[in-house]
């Protein structure tokens, strides 16, 4: 299994700090790999959040090719982050690791936000296709405020690896995953968290619905449903799907990954409406056991179970920062002086829902809607 470690804060937080919570929750993960993502930037991106943040790793050619590309497609570097490197036994260093600001291309300066956006993800996808024949080059995230870093090995190594204890890279949002992907081999690009377009998430379990899901997504026609080296890829797609593209608010997201039974669905209110989602969006069910933590563009972070509720899970924290982790130990590092008795284990019908800047904590119940 792995495990989940993640903090939203009104105020910023080193990157170390869900790592460290993660450490408590060794014996739950193999330490085979980090994945980090991170949220509402401060250290020296807190003055460049207008700016997209193009994350990734590259050999010296990839090197070449990220420049070549870029200045091909005007997109010019306003700032380049480069983690301070420590030699760590265990981890085979490679040549660059990288978040980048750019500027958008000068035609893209009056765009509408969709556009960018869409600009923003079919580089990515671009540099992706011509980076990854060879791993000369991985690209995780291309989004303003958003920076990503991964890398095999054991969480704690790696952070150390990254100097991420010395650094001054801070972030609001920080999500942390220990392990890579439960079915396939390691591979940077089966890492989580995974990312599109504002859209975040991270998930510990088993897709065993996997085959359905990819193939109802990338039927969409939308080129940023791709890829799926994970299982678990599909959930920060289908997050991206039920809210950016169908428009619906975000608590629908557990309704279409977790349907209600038809004598459950007579309940709610919007009953009418879940008739047809339910029709319309069946191959998006989820069939775990699966926790998944995410984010969306707001800030808004949120924990979800699967209807097996066979993976643990929690959320605790104080008004303005709050601790969303696979176990309770993890919550304990992270916010240590808290209420205990308000911790919330999420069951199998409830959605917890943290608004942006860590001010109030909900739990959305699917059966009372």
């Amino acid at each position: 299994m792995c495990r989940l470690a993640a903090i939203t804060s009104k105020e910023y937080i080193s990157a170390i700090e869900p790592i460290l919570a993660l450490e408590t929750m060794k014996e739950g993960h193999d330490g085979s790999g980090l994945g980090l993502t991170l949220k509402d930037l401060g250290g020296p991106f807190e003055k460049l959040k207008k700016y997209p943040v193009l994350s990734g790793i590259s050999s010296a050619a990839g090197k070449k090719m990220l420049d070549g590309h870029m200045k091909k497609n005007g997109f010019k570097l306003k700032y380049e982050w480069q983690p301070k490197i420590k030699k760590v036994k265990g981890i085979a260093a490679r040549d660059n690791y990288f978040a980048r600001a750019y500027d958008y291309p000068a035609s893209f300066k009056n765009k509408t936000v969709e556009e960018k956006e869409s600009l923003l993800m079919n580089t990515r996808l671009a540099l992706r296709k011509i980076g990854e024949p060879e791993e000369a080059l991985f690209v995780f995230s291309f989004y303003p405020d958003v920076l990503t870093l991964k890398e095999v090995g054991d969480p704690l190594q790696v952070a150390e690896f990254f100097g991420l204890d010395r650094d001054g890279l801070k972030a609001k949002i920080v999500l942390a995953q220990g392990r890579q992907n439960t079915n396939y081999a390691i591979y940077l690009y089966a890492c989580h968290p995974f990312f599109i377009q504002g859209y975040c998430s991270m998930t510990n379990g088993e897709n065993t619905a996997f085959v359905p899901i990819r193939e109802f997504l990338m039927s969409r026609g939308l080129p940023g449903y791709t890829g799926y080296n994970s299982d678990s890829e599909v959930f920060t797609h289908i997050l991206h799907y039920t809210v950016r593209q169908l428009g619906f608010p975000l608590h629908y997201y557990k309704d279409v990954i977790t349907p209600l039974k038809s004598s459950e669905i007579g309940q709610r209110r919007d009953g009418e409406a879940l008739k047809l989602m339910k029709q319309s969006l069946r191959p998006l069910c989820i069939d775990g056991p699966n926790m998944v933590i995410g984010f969306t563009p707001d800030g808004t972070c949120f924990m979800v179970q699967d209807s097996k509720k066979l993976r643990p899970g929690v959320v605790g924290g104080v008004k303005g920062r709050y601790a969303l982790m696979s176990e309770e130990c993890g919550v304990d590092k992270a916010v240590p002086k808290r209420d205990r008795s308000k911790d919330i284990f999420p069951m199998k019908y409830d959605m917890v829902i943290i608004s942006p800047q860590a001010q109030e904590v909900k739990v959305w119940n699917q059966l009372q809607g």
